[in-house]
């Protein structure tokens, strides 16, 4: 069991989906929590309390606009100043469009490659220094199989997503000599309000129900046919944040159902 009890952990775009399973499982392990994400005020005060009460920990929230770099570096600022430290960093908000290249509409190119690629830059930036003041930290950044191979009409996020894994690469060098590690997590499908989209748009288009449009989804890239979960992402975040995972620099671990083994 990985002991995070005193530590203090920002998830990116947690409010839901992968951000959120991560969030559960660092509080699982004792850890603070701050989130961050867009969400109905309510709903967010609410979950906030479930997550404290269930864990027994710090849970605040933080609802950054992951485009702007001054909010991402006001949110480190804030999860320092609630929790006295920043142990844990796990960038993992994101957004999609898709589209044909030539086709694909400039102002959606850009907000991806900002929120995707650029926000993982600025919150890992402001959150080193004090990882290093206080040796030690865990970046974590949440890629994509689509960071290690393509797919048609998605040019910004495998953009993006490429883009994230050279940074994980780039970063866990510059720390080598440290007790900070930085790690990419590459999943495959995993059933978020993200990828119900994509599988809503696919029953409309192909006139399938839901259910035959997730399968078709799932039946041609991954080869398990099924889902990778936000719990399962979870433990292995865990796992980074772990001892044995202390000589884990810059690897680009997949979860995928097999997609990449092909």
């Amino acid at each position: 069991m990985t002991n995070l009890k005193g530590k203090a952990a920002l998830v990116t775009g947690s409010t839901s989906g992968i951000g959120l399973g991560i969030a559960r499982q660092l509080a699982g392990q004792g850890a603070d929590l701050m989130l961050n994400g867009f969400g109905d005020a309510g709903y967010i005060a609410e979950l906030c309390r479930s997550l404290s009460t269930e864990f027994g920990v710090r849970v605040a929230h933080n609802g950054a606009d992951m485009s702007k770099p001054e909010e991402i570096e006001a949110m480190v600022a804030a999860a320092e100043a609630a929790y006295g430290r920043l142990d844990v960093l796990v960038n993992n908000a994101g957004i999609q469009h898709v589209a044909p290249v030539d086709a694909f509409p400039v102002e959606r190119w850009d907000a991806v490659i900002a929120i995707n690629l650029s926000a993982v830059f600025h919150g890992t930036r402001a959150a080193l220094p004090g990882m290093k003041a206080r040796g030690w930290g865990r970046v974590i950044n949440i890629a994509s199989v689509h960071g290690l191979v393509a797919s048609v009409n998605k040019s910004a996020y495998v953009a993006a997503k490429h883009g994230v894994i050279g940074l994980t690469k780039v970063t866990a060098l510059e720390l080598a000599e440290t007790n900070i590690t930085c790690n990419a997590i590459c999943p495959g499908w995993v059933l978020t309000p993200l990828v119900q989209k994509q599988i809503d748009a696919l029953a409309a288009s192909r006139n399938l129900s839901v259910e035959e449009a997730g399968r078709e989804l799932l039946s041609e890239k991954q080869p398990s046919k099924s889902f990778v979960t936000p719990e399962q992402l979870g433990e292995l975040a865990v796992f980074l944040c772990s001892e044995a995972a202390g000589n884990m620099r810059g690897a680009a671990l997949t979860m995928d159902g097999g997609w990449t083994a092909q």
